[in-house]
This record gives structure tokens, C-alpha cells and sequence, in this order.
């Protein structure tokens, strides 16, 4: 399970998950001269009850946000930090925005530096916060004061992080194998080395896999999970892969490692689309946007059927990236503006490997079953590849195999 942090600078992200873990995640020369986060951190925590959390942390800063988006993709459960001496603060309601946008449905908020602050004061704060959760996925989250500083509050944080992981399904592992990398680097005696946050499937020591955009084979020398050496990392867990076959400059952050035939990168999309209510401008009919999908950030053009689609509206969509990428059915992205630089939605992919010139459709599919009959009868006598239907249509393939036979 992956816990990841959300909140606005200063609110003391980092400071709590070193309190909560004994990690210090700021490991960059520069996070410690200028005493903010600015790349991703990653610790492990353990929970009674739970097992060992992965913990993400990510930077606060408004310059930062595609960062925190890379490190907020994949993550089952949120914590969400603001500062009792500020409250909400811009960039809390922009995380909590992405967060929506990535449908995290869980998680725990932290009011930080409780002993900053006298007891009135912190009332007005929690009912501040209160409001601003209502519309979104942690209305009913538990706001926990702590202070970081002094200790209080750390083990009711603790607890309450315990009821919300007891509450998120475990995620399946008999599926495709599918690991978006969020860092690249070359340790000594050992070679190439990947880390990210398995999304999907299980991958075992000595394993073949593929390495995609730039679809290269490479064969795993070593895994690591929670900095323990492991025979197998499996879907949930914050893994670490050295790689044979690979220098580290063809790899970095937004490759994905992925099992199978299955996966194909392409550049045509069909999507179901939304803005913000608080989108700081519509997107046109062929509008330029920038899209993040697990730990990539790509250029793209949005071509939106009927023209305009207006803040808080939703329509089915085509999305032709500039390079091309993996997906899946029913994966999440985040729509950005480069500039000025802001969130101004994000959607569902319905369709990974359209067709080139594919137009948006109309009623989006609602089940596997109808979007399998869309993707064949689309396919006509060209037909559809088997291999690529759990791809095509999000579910495993035990979960096709019985589509099929139904």
C-alpha cells in the first residue's frame, strides 16, 4: 500500500514523515540549502495492524506541482498536511484538486505545528478545513493536530492512518505486471537501478521485462521492496529493480517496466474529459494542454467534439500526445496548462490504442462488455488482437477470458 503526502509549502510534509518514520525523504544538496522538498522522497512506515506503508513525499511548491503529480499517481491513500498557523492555503486546494482527479477515495488530513497555535484559534482552522473537504474525496477524513515538533498527536495519527488503510481494497496481483518509473540511477557493482510504485501485477527476480516507450528487453538482476532485498515485488508495493541490458541514460522518470504482448505505446487516446469548475480557461476544440499519466508529462493536443468545453463541464474527448506512451482503460491522468502554469482538469482513458484519426465516442462505454463490443465492431475485419484486450478494456485476463466466454 502506498501512502502519499498532499499540502501546501512549509506545512511541514517532510518534517512529519521524518517524525512518523525516522526518514529523512529531503536527500538533494539543494532540498537542504533551501529547506524545501523539490524532488520526490520515499520512506517506509509501519503500521500495526497494516504492515509496512510506502510513503511518497512530495514538494509543496506551486513550481513543483507536476512533481507532486508523478509522486501522487498510484498512491491508495492520501495524507493530507496543513499548518494550523495558515490553514488552507493555495496549494492545499490544488493538491486536493489532482488528488480528486486521480480518484484517491481515502485518506487521513494532519494539522501541523498544533503548537504553534492556542486551542480557539485551532477551531476556527479545523472548521475552515472542514468546509473545503466537503466537496471532495476526504470529506470524511479524520483531522488529526499534531505537532511534529513535540510529538503530540503522532500516535492518534498513527491510529487514525491504521482505520483508513483497513479500509482500502488490497490491489489485485494476478494481473499484468506495470511499474511507471519515478527514478533512474547507477549504483555501484550492481548497474542500472529503476524505483517506482507497482500499479498493477507481480514481477519476480530474473524476470524479462519490457521497457517502454522504447519497447527494449531487459532481464531483472535484483529487486528490493521497502529497502529490503525480496525474491518478488507485487502490486502496491515501492519497489526498486536493477536492470540488465539498460544504461541508466535510456531510462529516467516516465518510462514504464511492464509484462506481455499486451502493452503497445501509442499516441491517440480516447478519453471521458473533465474541467474543473475553477479551470482558469476553457479548452477549445484542438486546445494544447500538457498531460500527466503515472510518472510521464507529455505535450498534447485535446480535440473536444461541438467545440469549447467550459470549466466544470465534461465530454468525451480524442487526445493525440506528442510522443507516444502506454496506457490502460480506466487509468487516470491530470490535464495542465504550461502557461501559466495551472491544473485545469484531467479524465478517464476509455480507449489506449485508438485508431489515428478516431473520433471521440459520443456515449462512453460504461462496462468492459460494451466497450468490447465497441473495440470489435470499430476493429471490423481487421479484428482485434486477444493479447491486447486486458490493455484495451482494464480488466485482467482472467477477467477477459470470462468476458468472452460469456
Amino acid at each position: 500500500m502506498i501512502l502519499g503526502t498532499a499540502g501546501h509549502i512549509d506545512h511541514g510534509k517532510t518534517t512529519l514523515v521524518r517524525a512518523l518514520t525516522g526518514v529523512d525523504t529531503d536527500r538533494l544538496p539543494e532540498e537542504k540549502r533551501r529547506g524545501i522538498t523539490i524532488d520526490l522522497g520515499f520512506a517506509p512506515l509501519t503500521l500495526d495492524g497494516v504492515g509496512t506503508v510506502g510513503v511518497v513525499d512530495v514538494p509543496g511548491h506551486e513550481a513543483f506541482v507536476r512533481t507532486m503529480v508523478a509522486g501522487a499517481t498510484g498512491i491508495d491513500l492520501a495524507l493530507l498536511v496543513v499548518a494550523a498557523d495558515e490553514g488552507v492555503m493555495p496549494q492545499t486546494r490544488e493538491h486536493l484538486a489532482i488528488l480528486s482527479l486521480l480518484g484517491v477515495q481515502g485518506g487521513v488530513v494532519a494539522l501541523t505545528k498544533r503548537d504553534l497555535v492556542d486551542d480557539e484559534w485551532l477551531a476556527l482552522v479545523q472548521d475552515d478545513l472542514r468546509a473545503t473537504l466537503r466537496p471532495t474525496p476526504l470529506a470524511g477524513a479524520a483531522i488529526v493536530p499534531v505537532s511534529a515538533t513535540t510529538g503530540a498527536g503522532l500516535d492518534a495519527l498513527r491510529a487514525a492512518l491504521t482505520d483508513a488503510a483497513g479500509s482500502i481494497p488490497r490491489r489485485a496481483t494476478d494481473d499484468l505486471f506495470r511499474l511507471p518509473v519515478d527514478r533512474a540511477f547507477t549504483v555501484r557493482g550492481t548497474g542500472t537501478v529503476v524505483t517506482g510504485t507497482v500499479w498493477s501485477g507481480a514481477l519476480a527476480r530474473d524476470a524479462t521485462v519490457r521497457l517502454l516507450p522504447a519497447d527494449r528487453t531487459v532481464r531483472v538482476r535484483g529487486l528490493q521492496a521497502h529497502g529490503r532485498s525480496v525474491d518478488e515485488v507485487s502490486a502496491g508495493d515501492r519497489a526498486a529493480i536493477a536492470l540488465a541490458g539498460v544504461e541508466v541514460d535510456d531510462v529516467g522518470r516516465g518510462a514504464i517496466l511492464v509484462q506481455g504482448a499486451a502493452w503497445r505505446a501509442s499516441r491517440v487516446l480516447r478519453a471521458d474529459v473533465a474541467l474543473l469548475p475553477d479551470a482558469p480557461r476553457p479548452l477549445g476544440p484542438r486546445s494544447r494542454v500538457r498531460f500527466h499519466l503515472g510518472t510521464s508529462d507529455l505535450s498534447a493536443r485535446l480535440v473536444v467534439p461541438g467545440g469549447t468545453l467550459m470549466p466544470g463541464e465534461r465530454a468525451p474527448a480524442r487526445v493525440v500526445l506528442d510522443e507516444p506512451m502506454a496506457m490502460r482503460a480506466g487509468d487516470r491522468f491530470v490535464l495542465r496548462d504550461a502557461s501559466p502554469v495551472a491544473t485545469l482538469g484531467g479524465g478517464v482513458v476509455v480507449d489506449p490504442l485508438a485508431p489515428l484519426r478516431a473520433r471521440p465516442w459520443v456515449a462512453e462505454p460504461s462496462s468492459p462488455e460494451r466497450l468490447l463490443d465497441r473495440v470489435v465492431v470499430e476493429s471490423g475485419a481487421v479484428g482485434v488482437r486477444l493479447d491486447e484486450l486486458p490493455v484495451r478494456l482494464g480488466v485482467a485476463p482472467a477477467g477477459v477470458r470470462s468476458l468472452l466466454e460469456g
